[in-house]
């Protein structure tokens, strides 16, 4: 994959988050956190777990890519302990934290060059296990894992009566003549 096609994956990303959070904040705080049996038990919960795992991830790519501008704003952002550590305990502070992480994405995806995705990217996981990977390998992981996520919280919101609308990134892909 090449930087334009995760520029379209950042794209696609924000635009499905901006729709999840616009039902989220259509819900009374009670349903937001009900716990309905989901990997990270809530819309609130799994919502938060998709910004702590784009904060692990990013913070790490920072931390093996010194110097790219776009990342810098992580810097300020929470190192989350854990993939349920409670980050904000309000969906609007969540909000405002997933609008920030969306444009360093963006921002990461639109400065990063084709030939730096082929480069390995070495960490350390929460588990004290080091490894190293291809950098583009692993933005696939990322935004895969973010779909899976985002596709939990949408039948979430559809057992709940709530439709969140169309969920395809073809409906962001360009037409070709």
């Amino acid at each position: 994959m090449t930087t334009a096609h995760f520029a379209q994956l950042a794209a696609y990303n924000e635009w499905m988050n901006r729709k999840l959070y616009g039902a989220a904040a259509a819900l009374p705080a009670e349903r937001l956190h009900e716990d309905r049996g989901a990997f990270f038990g809530s819309v609130f919960g799994t919502l938060n777990h998709l910004v702590i795992a784009d904060l692990i991830w990013f913070k790490r790519i920072a931390a093996g890519v010194p110097g790219l501008a776009s990342l810098q704003c992580l810097d300020e952002l929470p190192r989350p302990t854990s993939l349920d550590h409670r980050l904000c305990a309000t969906l609007p502070e969540l909000d405002a934290l997933r609008v920030q992480l969306d444009a360093a994405i963006s921002a990461f995806c639109a400065e990063v060059r084709d030939a730096r995705l082929d480069g390995a990217l070495t960490w350390t996981s929460m588990k004290g296990i080091a490894s190293t990977k291809r950098l583009g390998d692993l933005l696939l992981h990322v935004f895969n894992h973010q779909t899976h996520h985002r596709g939990q919280a949408t039948t979430l919101f559809s057992q709940m009566g709530v439709d969140v609308g169309p969920t395809d990134i073809l409906l962001l892909l360009p037409d070709v003549a």
